[in-house]
């Protein structure tokens, strides 16, 4: 038996080998649309969320999962795990820290030998991937719970997320443009880039450059002044754009001193409120 189980949920967008080497539990948003509920990344299929939300008409939405998700998660690993330890999804931007505190609470009740502790990782995408597959990889390497914690931790800080969207619509739709919001009049004119930081669990405006081209040099910009020749540990995500996908990971390849790196799509989850065409940059130096 392990001694740590790790939890997250679906907007850390880690490859689907990374999960399964590390035994990391998953557990997913839903996406509401026509009245039905969809498990993220299970029930549909990130091409069709993206399909549907290109008509920009009739859009899906997105719901927390409940406690009884995460109490399901944590009932599982403490069948192969002495401890759980869930990493979530900031909470600056979602209710899912809260949820996973409150399955905790039950299953002090129902998993009495199990030690359980919830992180609100301030992160989001694959900045909580990172963080996350750090985490596995020390509980892989027998570390015990107190241990696993820390270097969560001592991740947050280092973890970086930046993206450029198509188009400010779909988070002026459900009003999480934030900082953005003096953008708003520019919607359909600029492909505004972003960044998320940790130490404020919030989303930020950098820049607002009217080509994707530009966006995409922008981010490259940001990465290479914060990574210069270190090396580099990479998730490079996009939203239904798998060619631009491919076309910046290898740029990022032949540019920076990757340790690891991957592309994966960037989980409807979290697409429904960015909307399709987004590409993202998530890393963080050694040392």
């Amino acid at each position: 038996m392990r001694k740590v189980g790790i939890v997250t949920d679906s907007t850390a967008c880690l490859p689907e080998e990374l999960v399964a080497k590390y035994d990391i539990c998953v557990v997913p948003l839903m996406i509401i649309f026509e009245g039905k509920s969809y498990r993220d990344g299970i029930d549909m299929s990130p091409d069709e969320v993206y399909r549907i939300m290109r008509r920009r008409e009739n859009l899906p939405t997105t719901s927390t999962p409940s406690a009884g998700d995460f109490l399901g998660a944590y009932r599982q690993l403490s069948q192969q795990a002495e401890s759980i330890l869930c990493i979530t999804l900031t909470s600056r931007q979602s209710k899912i820290y809260d949820t996973a505190l409150v399955a905790k609470d039950v299953a002090k009740e129902v998993l009495t030998n199990t030690a359980i502790e919830v992180i609100d990782s301030r992160a989001v995408g694959g900045a909580l991937g990172l963080i996350v597959l750090e985490a596995a990889r020390a509980a892989s390497q027998g570390a015990d719970l107190a241990q696993v914690t820390e270097v969560v931790l001592g991740m947050m800080p280092r973890v970086n997320f930046v993206a450029m969207l198509d188009t400010l619509f779909y988070l002026a739709r459900t009003g999480r443009t934030g900082r953005a919001q003096a953008w708003a009049g520019s919607l359909l004119k600029i492909k505004p880039v972003v960044e998320h930081a940790t130490s404020t669990g919030e989303t930020m405006p950098v820049a607002r450059p009217r080509t994707r081209t530009k966006a995409v040099s922008r981010l490259l910009e940001i990465m290479a002044e914060r990574v210069g020749d270190s090396p580099v540990h990479v998730i490079v995500h996009h939203a239904d754009e798998l060619e631009d996908g491919e076309k910046l990971k290898a740029e990022i390849a032949s540019r920076f001193n990757c340790v690891e790196l991957y592309l994966t799509g960037f989980t409807p989850g979290m697409g429904v409120h960015a909307g399709p065409g987004v590409l993202a940059i998530t890393f963080y130096t050694e040392g």
